[in-house]
């Protein structure tokens, strides 16, 4: 097989961490492979670099959990596919594009104006090697980091979706997502994509879904329906403290996740209900709330000013009916409130269906991320890809 000439630059950091070993080639194929040297150069990394990675590289409880588990999470993500695939009745050779998100383990989109080393960063683990090989369908996947590369915040990117497929040339929309952080998408009538705005509002799910898994000793993982928190009574006192947090008070683009509102905070927010000795039913009542009125917040800012006179709703959030009707409580009653459903998107699979159509421009190498969501400086392709067997 014939072919093209190419340049191409190696690049090769060892583990004794000098530096970075670089070779320039010319380099063909025909009957044999034909390479030739052009430059090679090593260049020593900065002296702060290397103290860095000295620290990190060192073995640590957390740093071999990681690496395995980006490991382990890419076979059980091909599993799953393969699964998915048994139960619509396709054959992988039938399929030609895996596009995975993967499993975020840190994000933190802000730089640190005294730590000249620290780059905005973000982590999602669930290698597209493994999930290529165990399928032998080309993956793609580490969608947010091209973002990042150009000052955006590599989040939200559902956005790019509800632009494409949910803009109205009648009425502005606000489309919502409530998972584990609520975010949403404004989309004023005859938007041209400039003018849409998109961000994290808060927690979502995530401190409710703790809040049961600890009154029920794991037997519950969310509140079905919110039937618990409808039993209790909010603690105004204390929603208005929690409400004080400077992320609400943060001015978009913006984003947000487990680092903010995880494990951690949940676990400070059971400690203050202890100590304001509030019940089960009362706390979760509270926690609820902060998710509906922070919510039903932001958007308050934006019907108005966008002329939005629609909002659509996905993500599990939408199934809780006490959150839901708290929200309601604060938007003006002109305002159409549904799921993304009577828009012909799955409530439930919605972030799914955006991942697909991120791989699929990816892999055709079209822009895919919606600069004025992100805050990113220009239109990218973002996605890597690992070639399977098809």
């Amino acid at each position: 097989m014939h072919l093209p000439k190419m340049t191409v630059v190696g690049l090769m950091s060892g583990t004794s961490l000098d530096g970075m070993d670089i070779a320039v080639i010319d380099v063909m194929k025909d009957n044999t492979i034909d390479m030739k040297l052009k430059h090679f150069t090593t260049i020593p990394y900065d002296p702060e670099v290397k103290a860095r990675l000295e620290v990190i590289v060192k073995p640590s409880s957390q740093s071999p959990e990681i690496s395995s588990m980006n490991m382990l999470l890419g076979e059980v993500y091909a599993d799953g596919i393969l699964t998915a695939l048994d139960e619509v009745g396709l054959e992988a050779d039938q399929v030609d594009l895996i596009s995975t998100h993967g499993q975020t383990i840190f994000h933190d989109p802000l730089s640190k104006s005294d730590d000249p080393y620290y780059r905005p960063n973000t982590l999602q683990i669930g290698d597209i090697g493994v999930i290529a090989e165990r399928t032998g369908i080309t993956t793609i996947g580490d969608f947010r980091t091209r973002d990042m590369a150009v000052d955006g915040q590599g989040a939200p990117l559902v956005p790019f979706l509800d632009y494409q497929l949910l803009k109205s040339d009648s009425t502005g929309r606000i489309l919502v997502n409530i998972g584990g952080i609520s975010n949403f998408t404004v989309i004023p009538k005859n938007s041209d994509g400039s003018d849409v705005v998109a961000y994290d509002t808060g927690p979502g799910n995530m401190i409710i879904d703790a809040f049961i898994s600890w009154m029920t000793d794991g037997e519950h993982s969310y509140d079905e329906g919110g039937k618990v928190a409808a039993s209790g009574a909010i603690d105004y006192e204390w929603l208005q403290e929690l409400m004080e947090h400077p992320y609400y008070a943060a001015l978009p683009p913006k984003s947000t996740g487990r680092e903010l509102f995880g494990i951690d905070y949940a676990k400070r927010l059971w400690s203050e209900a202890d100590m304001r000795e509030l019940s089960y039913e009362d706390r979760l009542a509270t926690v609820t709330a902060l998710t509906s009125f922070t919510l039903s917040g932001s958007l308050r800012r934006h019907i108005d000013h966008e002329d939005v006179r629609e909002i659509y709703i996905s993500g599990g959030g939408w199934h809780n009916k006490t959150m839901m009707k708290w929200m309601k409580t604060s938007i003006p009653e002109h305002v159409h409130i549904g799921s993304s459903k009577e828009l012909g998107v799955d409530s439930d699979a919605k972030e799914a269906i955006a991942f697909a159509l991120f791989g699929y421009l990816g892999f055709h190498r079209q822009p895919n991320n919606l600069p004025s969501a992100t805050g990113a400086n220009k239109e990218v392709i973002m996605g890597k890809i690992c070639w399977g067997s098809n």
